[in-house]
C-alpha cells in the first residue's frame, strides 16, 4: 500500500497567489487543499491534522495571526509559514511571537516558497533524531521532540525545537546570528531578529532553568553546566 501524500493547506484569499502555489506544491508531491478565511481553515486544520499551512496574515473574518494564535493556544503545532503583503517587521515579528515557524512577503517567487516550506518541514522531521541532551535542568529528546525543564514538559514549535537542539548540541559554544540562521532556518538572508524572536520566545516558555545565554554583539550561547 503507497503512503498517502503529506498535506499541506494553503489559507489564501487571492485566488491568483493560491491558484500558482497549488500548482507548485502538487508538482512537488503534496496533496492540496485551499481555503479563504480564517475559520474555515482553523476547522480545517482541526480536521485534517495536515502536514503544514501557509497562511496569509490578510485572511477575511479571522486573520492569520489570529488563527495561528488560537491553533497555539490550542496546542496545534502543525508548522505555520506565513505569506504577507504587508512589508511591515512589526507583523513579521507577531507572527514570530504567536508561534509561526518561518514568514514570506509578497511578492515572492514560487521556488522561494518551497525552499522555505521544505525547511520548516525538516524542522519538525522526525528522522532527525540522535542522544538525549541536557543542559542543566533542561533535557531534549531528539527522537520524540520532547523538552522537559525538571519534571515540566516543554511545548515547542518545530523551529524553536530545533534551535535549542542545534544550540545544546555544541554546550559553551557561541553562535552568531548569521550562523543560526543559516544552520537552523537553511537561509542567512533575513533578519537577525527572526533569531532575537525566537530566543525570547524559548526563554520564556523554559522560564528560570532557560540555559540561553546572550553574548553581547555576537549571539548566543547554551551554558556547558
Amino acid at each position: 500500500m503507497h503512503e498517502p501524500k503529506p498535506l499541506v493547506l494553503i489559507a489564501e484569499d487571492d485566488a491568483a497567489i493560491a491558484t500558482l502555489v497549488r500548482l507548485y506544491l502538487e508538482r512537488e508531491g503534496y496533496r492540496v487543499e485551499v481555503y479563504t478565511d480564517g475559520e474555515e481553515t482553523l476547522a480545517a486544520v482541526a480536521r485534517l491534522r495536515p502536514t503544514a499551512l501557509v497562511l496569509d496574515i490578510g485572511l477575511p473574518t479571522l486573520d492569520g495571526l489570529r488563527v495561528c494564535q488560537r491553533m497555539r493556544a490550542e496546542r496545534d503545532w502543525t508548522p505555520v509559514l506565513f505569506i504577507t503583503a504587508r512589508d511591515d517587521e512589526v507583523d513579521r515579528i507577531l507572527g514570530l511571537e504567536l508561534g509561526g515557524d518561518d514568514y514570506l512577503t509578497k511578492p515572492f517567487s514560487p521556488r522561494e516558497l518551497m525552499a522555505r516550506l521544505r525547511a520548516v518541514l525538516r524542522r519538525g522531521d522526525p528522522e532527525r533524531a540522535g542522544a538525549e541532551l541536557v543542559a542543566g535542568s533542561i533535557r531534549l529528546d531528539p527522537n520524540r521532540r520532547q523538552v522537559w525543564a525538571g519534571q515540566r514538559a516543554v511545548e515547542l514549535t518545530a523551529t524553536e525545537f530545533d534551535l535549542l537542539a542545534h544550540l545544546m548540541r555544541r554546550p559553551g559554544w557561541v553562535f552568531e546570528r548569521g550562523a543560526l540562521l543559516a544552520d537552523v532556518w537553511g537561509y542567512p538572508d533575513v533578519s537577525s531578529r527572526t533569531v532575537d524572536v525566537h530566543i525570547a520566545q524559548l526563554r520564556s516558555k523554559l522560564g528560570a532553568a532557560s540555559p540561553i545565554r546572550t553574548v553581547r554583539g555576537v549571539g548566543y550561547a547554551v551554558d556547558d553546566t
